[in-house]
């Protein structure tokens, strides 16, 4: 006995869709790009941004040692207990500034 393969529109679309997707396959690998190039690519971006912000670390740094001087020098002319906390506090902000970007300079090897 013969059977008789009923082509219809579903099987049709199905082939289609299966051809489509078996030559995409094949097709779209050879288009890739190397990883290590982006790698690459993206150190060098870093690397030239980095010392554009170590230097606005130094800029914030200076900032608020600006407004934390001016604002111990109100609290020391107003006679205030706590001067000591506050000036340790907004001085002890600037060092940890200064502190990271020089650390994060020589642990990027830059």
């Amino acid at each position: 006995m013969k059977r008789v393969i009923q082509f219809t529109i579903e099987k049709a679309k199905a082939l289609m869709l299966s051809l489509i997707i078996y030559a995409l396959t094949f097709l779209l690998p050879a288009n890739a790009q190397d990883g290590n190039a982006g790698i690459n690519e993206a150190t060098l971006r870093v690397r030239s941004y980095f010392t554009t912000g170590t230097s606005l670390m130094y800029a914030i740094g200076a900032l608020l040692g600006l407004v934390g001087a001016v604002k111990v020098y109100q609290k020391w002319n107003s006679g205030d207990p706590d001067t000591g906390k506050v000036a340790a506090a907004w001085f002890g902000s600037c060092v940890f500034l200064v502190i990271v970007a020089t650390v994060l300079r020589s642990f990027f090897g830059l």
